[in-house]
């Protein structure tokens, strides 16, 4: 693993990925709230500049997030952002499409934020696309499925921020979307903060540092 490396160095990077044969699939891990979004959008938007808007594409893993009927179903609403409420299965699959059947669309679910709820069919993957970037906080967990992810990605970088400003981030997040201020304080103490730690314990495994800073995350 690399120390950080700055937003030209983390392009060239990423374009040079495509001197391998095939897609390219690169994954962009880090904790809940330290900018992966932001990040991957910064980096999305370079790389289209670069090699054309339609050799690019984006699969994140938040649309793979279970509904809300189906964490109810398992009893996990009140953990929902955790690794077991995704359909790791569902990510795998789509991930395995993207090298499998390149001369095919890939249709994906996507997240809405508004609603907090997957929405199918959202996300489309045309077969010019020859980098795709995808980002979550699991991508280098090993076990509960989710081992299955590393090996179908060329890389995986690792956004990290401070943690006070990772959680304040959180805190906000929730506020935005409904919750009060001290219950969006609690959820991030008792769900995201978890979820963080998990996610913390994987930086190793990466392949490179990315400071959220840098690429405006």
């Amino acid at each position: 693993m690399r120390a950080p490396d700055g937003p030209i160095a983390l392009v060239d990077r990423a374009a040079s990925l495509l001197e391998r044969p095939g897609r390219v699939v690169l994954g962009i891990a880090g904790s809940p709230g330290a900018g992966k979004s932001t990040v991957t959008s910064s980096l999305l938007s370079a790389l289209a500049s670069r090699l054309g808007p339609d050799a690019v594409g984006h699969l994140p893993m938040d649309g793979f997030h279970l509904a809300d009927a189906q964490l109810d179903r398992l009893g996990l609403r009140d953990r929902k952002g955790a690794p077991e409420t995704f359909d790791v299965d569902g990510y795998v699959a789509a991930l395995r499409r993207l090298h499998d059947e390149p001369g095919r669309t890939l249709y994906a679910p996507g997240f809405e934020r508004d609603l907090e709820q997957p929405i199918a069919a959202a996300i489309a993957i045309s077969p010019s696309v020859r980098l795709v970037v995808t980002e979550g906080n699991y991508l280098l967990l090993h076990s509960g499925g989710w081992e299955r992810v590393r090996p179908l990605c060329a890389e995986v970088w690792f956004v990290e921020v401070d943690d006070d400003v990772r959680r304040e981030r959180l805190v906000r997040r929730h506020e935005q979307f409904g919750k009060s201020a001290d219950a969006a304080r609690a959820w991030v103490e008792d769900v995201d903060e978890p979820n963080a730690a998990l996610v913390a314990s994987t930086r190793d495994a990466a392949d490179r540092l990315v400071d959220a800073v840098s690429l405006g995350g």
